[in-house]
């Protein structure tokens, strides 16, 4: 059973936010167990500015994940570094930002996964909790689906996902991946968000994309990367979907173990399949390495999850 963790020490970073375009800098500070991930807006001072990072917080799902507390401070494009967090690890964090939006970095989660790093993890006394998925849960917008289902046998998160663009530089692409750190840092986390050309116009006339360039965006326009340096992986763009999807998925507030199955998820998905686990108890429960914690009477023990 794996232990909580945390970081040893404090770390900073700064750059832009992607659609604010705003200059933000950030505190990442080590955390007591059972904190969280917890967001705290320094530059809001009459009200209280601590966000934490949980589906009941999600306030907005257009283009990012947003977070709002009850007092209404708000945060924007949060999903990198939870990402970062969910794929290392870090089940405790506190997070100070002096502005309304995560920077983007390089449009993936390899920077914050080295401020992490660099940091260093340090495993904590309290045992992980895990959500065990024990019934199928879907949700559909449209065409677009997303599932958690009961493990084969992997104790972990799996993510099958599939996207479908009508742009031939995208195309249709598939991803499986049983996610670990190894598998997160080798597969994922260098995987960096992307956008089109055509979209530039309308994204900045809505107040979005202020921040973006192709320094932490992959540009598509007509069927080709624009970016001179190509591509890191021949498919970046599912990857990227499935950075996005872990990071959106810690947002149960616990790692889930179980399968991801998506076509063509976002945010929004990600989000509705989120709220749709929690609101449906008896498909799920939490699990130590003495017992698990259920709805249902007389549940059988299980054994320890790695």
């Amino acid at each position: 059973m794996r232990r909580q963790q945390t970081i040893a020490g404090p770390a900073m970073c700064a750059g832009i936010g992607v659609h604010s375009g705003a200059h933000v800098r950030i505190a990442l500070m080590p955390a007591p167990v059972d904190t969280g991930v917890v967001f705290v807006r320094a530059d809001v001072k009459a009200v209280d500015n601590v966000i934490r990072a949980h589906a009941d917080s999600v306030s907005e799902t257009r283009n990012c994940t947003t977070i709002r507390n009850a007092s209404g401070a708000e945060l924007a494009t949060i999903e990198h570094l939870m990402s970062a967090c969910a794929g290392l690890g870090v089940d405790n964090l506190i997070v100070e930002v002096d502005g309304p939006e995560l920077p983007i970095l390089d449009g993936s989660s390899a920077q914050f996964v080295a401020v992490l790093l660099n940091a260093g993890l340090k495993v904590q006394h309290a045992q992980q909790r895990v959500i065990r998925i024990l019934e199928p849960i879907e949700v559909r917008m449209g065409a677009k689906s997303a599932a958690l289902l009961p493990s084969n046998g992997y104790d972990g998160l799996e993510l099958d996902v599939t996207i479908r663009f009508a742009d031939a530089a995208i195309g249709v692409q598939r991803r499986h991946v049983a996610l670990s750190p190894e598998s997160f840092l080798s597969d994922i986390a260098d995987a960096r968000t992307f956008g089109f050309m055509s979209d530039v116009d309308a994204m900045r006339a809505a107040g979005l994309g202020r921040g973006a360039s192709m320094e932490n965006t992959l540009v598509v326009d007509a069927g080709r990367v624009v970016n001179p340096e190509g591509l890191r992986f021949e498919d970046e763009f599912v990857r990227h979907k499935m950075l996005d999807a872990i990071g959106d998925l810690a947002m149960a507030g616990a790692p889930i173990c179980g399968r991801f199955v998506a076509d063509q998820p976002g945010h929004a998905l990600n989000a509705r399949l989120v709220r749709a686990l929690l609101d449906t108890p008896e498909a799920w429960r939490f699990e130590y390495e003495s017992a698990p914690e259920t709805g249902r009477e007389a549940a059988p023990m299980f054994a320890a999850v790695g």
